[in-house]
């Protein structure tokens, strides 16, 4: 058995399966620790449906620490931003681009140093070791805690960034160190954003897997923990140490890889309506659609693995205002239980219109009567026309294309959206984010940019397919389950030798020893 849990702005909720049914459900409320919150759900699924703590054989989370963390500027590391690319690339140093509002809560600082490759593997400039032990030896006088190391094509070849943190780690021993070979993709600028923001939350990450480590051991389970990935794949506890920035968007992805499970359809689009937002993505072949530009983070311009995922900001929390109409994007979050008007607060909010309507039965209905039909009406007429433009956005063609509703704020959509077509609400809907975290497989991806000699084509398509296996086997897949499930090839005119970016994403089901422990790299 697994328990799948995701940790959302407004509740948290759990499941505990086996295969591909769901034995129990439960949501909570979030609480303002997080793991709290986690071991009430885990407590209520065990009086739903009784286990054994060595029953449950893995669990998985899905939460928005990090994203909210990053959004809010809090809790992140004093760190530094070190190139690899003189004489290259001088007018544009690291950070340049950044909110002074983000700069500042880094207390970022940058350095250039000579190094990187071109695109075919050959050096721009040597790597000059005493120029990077002069630059450490400042990131220590100025308190740097973190350091993000990027290097000019380090995709292609990542040897510079390698020996660059090994000449820092040694004179720095106790600066955590992200690599942005290991994090971003081709294109510098954003691969360098997206690993200065990981350098950032690495003594966060530490802390927040300590306590859920803590959290889940208080309930006496024992089984490994996993946390979701951008991408709908797991990562360890020790990964997520060390990549907390590959957790950012696992809660709109766990609920469209919980959609495609609990609805049978492998290709749709898939609306999540939680407590804050409403979620928009399209599912292909099971799996989240991955955005194919670069994605803006508090500000930021990344190149990380993302879905492609449109926000509402409407949910079953949000802010209902009657003067001047409109609903959200403000919404009482967590403290829906006690802010909305059904449960004695004094905020009307889209649950209240919901209760009104009849769409469902909690709190004290009497409390919204005063709310005329015309009004709850226009509520959800207003709700259904926003949520029917943004599926439409998503769209890429004219062919039909399938909704699937989900989450516990899903009662505010019709049967049928307008321009649209009908929608499909499964059994346990309200948890499918959950579900999705529990059905979550091990993934392996080569990202990369490859000179194709005469004749060299299908050896270099070759090559990058089975390096992704390779990685997704070392990383804990069940060798027999890994298979191909995305594959890009772009041809790239503008760069000399017939150079070809190549894309390939191997996914598998989680390998899990009879001691319960995820297979070591070495084992696999």
């Amino acid at each position: 058995m697994r328990i799948g849990i995701d940790v959302g702005g407004t509740n948290t909720d759990a499941v505990l399966q086996q295969g591909r049914q769901v034995l129990g459900a439960v949501k909570t409320p979030t609480t303002e620790d997080v793991t709290s919150g986690i071991v009430t759900a885990i407590s209520r699924l065990r009086s739903q449906h009784p286990f054994a703590p060595a029953e449950v054989d893995a669990v998985m989370i899905g939460t928005t620490h990090f994203i909210n963390a990053l959004v809010q500027a809090r809790g992140l590391t004093p760190t530094a931003a070190l190139r690899l690319g003189l004489p290259s690339g001088a007018s544009m140093p690291p950070l340049m681009t950044w909110p002074e509002r983000m700069k500042e809560a880094i207390s970022g600082r940058s350095y250039l140093a000579h190094g990187g490759h071109e695109f075919d593997g050959r050096h721009i400039a040597e790597l000059d070791e005493a120029e990077l032990r002069r630059a450490a030896e400042d990131m220590g006088q100025a308190g740097v805690r973190s350091l993000a190391i990027s290097s000019v094509f380090s995709p292609v070849n990542a040897e510079f960034e390698i020996r660059a943190e090994e000449i820092v780690a040694a004179v720095l021993p106790d600066v955590s160190i992200s690599l942005s070979h290991e994090i971003g993709r081709i294109g510098l600028l954003e691969r360098e954003n997206a690993t200065i923001i990981n350098a950032a939350l690495r003594e966060l990450a530490a802390r927040i897997v300590d306590g859920l480590v803590a959290a889940i051991a208080g309930t006496g389970i024992t089984a490994p923990l996993y946390l979701s990935q951008n991408d709908g794949t797991l990562m360890d506890v020790e990964q997520v140490r060390r990549y907390p920035v590959a957790t950012f968007s696992s809660g709109p992805t766990n609920s469209m890889r919980g959609a495609a499970l609990l609805s049978g359809l492998d290709t749709c689009a898939v609306v999540d309506v939680g407590g804050t937002t409403s979620d928009i993505g399209v599912l292909r072949n099971g799996f989240p659609r991955e955005a194919t530009s670069d994605v803006e983070v508090a500000g930021i311009r990344t190149n990380f693995r993302m879905p492609d995922v449109l926000s509402l900001g409407i949910g079953g929390g949000s802010v209902v205002h009657q003067e001047d109409f409109g609903i959200g994007p403000e919404s009482v979050g967590y403290h829906l239980g006690t802010r909305a008007l059904v449960f004695g607060g004094d905020t009307l909010t889209a649950t209240d219109v919901a209760v009104a309507a009849g769409l469902v039965e909690i709190g004290d209905a009497a409390r919204v009567s005063h709310l005329s039909p015309e009004f709850v009406s226009t509520c959800l007429e207003h709700i259904a026309e926003r949520t029917s433009a943004a599926i439409d956005q998503m769209r890429v063609s004219a062919e039909p294309l399938p909704v699937v509703a989900v989450g516990g704020g899903s009662i505010l959509l019709p049967d049928r959206l307008p321009g649209i077509g009908p929608v499909t609400r499964p059994g346990n809907h309200a948890v499918a984010n959950a579900v999705g975290a529990a059905i979550a497989q091990i993934g392996g991806e080569v990202d990369r940019v490859y000179a194709i000699e005469h004749d060299g084509r299908s050896a270099a398509l070759e090559e990058a397919k089975r390096e992704a296996v390779e990685r997704a086997i070392a990383a804990g897949a069940r060798p027999s389950s890994v298979t191909i499930i995305d594959f890009d090839e772009v041809p790239l005119p503008y760069l000399p030798g017939n150079a070809t970016r190549i894309r390939v994403k191997a996914v598998g089901d989680l390998r899990v020893d009879d001691d319960r422990a995820l297979v070591s790299v070495s084992e696999a």
